[in-house]
């Protein structure tokens, strides 16, 4: 299965990367919240924990990657209980902002850091480890009452989200007359969020440029209702807020050229459900490392024995060929992001074996 990043400008669209990723059996006026150890039961098969760490881990940025920490931080405390876990909302730009500033050691990313954020980090004298760690799918959503926007191109969601249609397309006919003659409702993630960088570019071939007019929120879960509420509405987010809310939204096909293609873990694998498949990332603080607890939580979080985490939360893992790459990048402590600035044509695993 071949993955194509995106965007020139933080090399999604510049390097072209097609990235091998393969199932093994996604600033302020954010939010934090802060995990605490469940009781009882705890998910199947968790790596073991020494029990006798102690100490304290500051995780914020993507809520799309929220769900895939919140899950590991929750399972990791369940076997450490002397480690508080606290797990932030700020949108990946957010993230990146305090993961900068020192006030993080791990920043969950739904897009790869970018050259000014690097040069922040390294203004700061802060290092980091680039560590992919799933794979996400974009989906689009609409209220479970639309009959008729069940799929939409590229070309479509670019005529509802450009920055000319604030203010112009305000109805669901003026992006297809066959549409109804119905309000167009439009919900979608903030400024500091990965994936509103990601979608902007993708329907607007720039990063940013979208419509300003729109309810826009770091907390998908506002989006989820905002869609859920209107039948008139549109949003957009990572795939495991629509696994977790499929029985009141509806998935909308995307066709970028090739036919109407759902999003699914399927699809995503096959390569077919483009230019909306993505990797999710975390980034380490370098120093942070040599804190226990840190580099436990680290180990455990990339421990493949832990990747149905993953997968329960609605995301695809990395699979047998990158989870021991990954895992090695994380010991070494390889600095640097090797993602940024990749030749057209490499691989995933060719970039993560440098």
């Amino acid at each position: 299965m071949l993955f194509q990043l995106r965007s020139k400008r933080f090399a999604y669209l510049a390097a072209s990367i097609a990235l091998t990723f393969v199932v093994s059996a996604c600033a302020g006026g954010g939010t934090d919240t802060s995990t605490e150890a469940p009781e009882g039961d705890t998910a199947e098969a968790p790596a073991e924990g020494s029990g006798d760490l102690s100490g304290t881990i500051a995780v914020d940025g993507s809520s799309t990657v929220f769900p895939i920490s919140e899950a590991m931080a929750e399972e990791f405390m369940a076997a450490n209980p002397g480690v508080q876990v606290t797990v932030g909302t700020s949108g990946t730009g957010g993230g990146f902002e305090k993961f900068c500033r020192g006030e993080t050691q791990v920043s969950n990313a739904s897009r790869i850091i970018e050259a000014d954020e690097i040069a922040a980090c390294e203004e700061a004298g802060i290092e980091f480890v680039e560590l992919p760690i799933a794979q996400d799918a974009i989906t689009v959503v609409v209220n479970q009452e639309n009959d008729f926007a069940e799929c939409l191109t590229i070309e479509e969601l670019g005529t509802m989200w450009a920055p000319e249609a604030q203010g112009q397309v305000t109805n669901w006919n003026q992006v297809n007359p066959e549409f109804p003659d119905a309000p167009l409702a439009l919900y979608g993630p903030g400024t500091d969020s990965g994936t509103f960088d990601y979608f902007t570019e993708v329907v607007g071939g720039e990063e940013g440029a979208s419509r300003g007019d729109y309810t826009s929120s770091e907390d998908d879960n506002v989006v989820v209702q905002g869609v859920v509420g209107d039948p008139n509405a549109l949003g957009y987010f990572g795939y495991a807020y629509y696994e977790e809310n499929s029985d009141t939204l509806k998935a909308v096909q995307v066709d970028s050229g090739n036919g109407c293609v759902e999003p699914s873990a399927e699809t995503v694998l096959d390569g077919s459900y483009t230019p909306f498949a993505r990797p999710l990332f975390i980034y380490v603080n370098t120093a942070a490392l040599d804190e226990p607890q840190v580099q436990a939580f680290v180990e455990f979080y990339l421990d493949q024995a832990n990747a149905t985490l993953v997968e329960e939360v609605g995301y695809v893992s990395l699979g047998d060929e990158l989870y021991p790459l990954v895992q090695a990048r994380a010991e070494n402590r390889t600095s640097g992001s090797v993602f940024a600035d990749a030749p057209e044509g490499a691989s995933a695993a060719e970039l993560l074996a440098q």
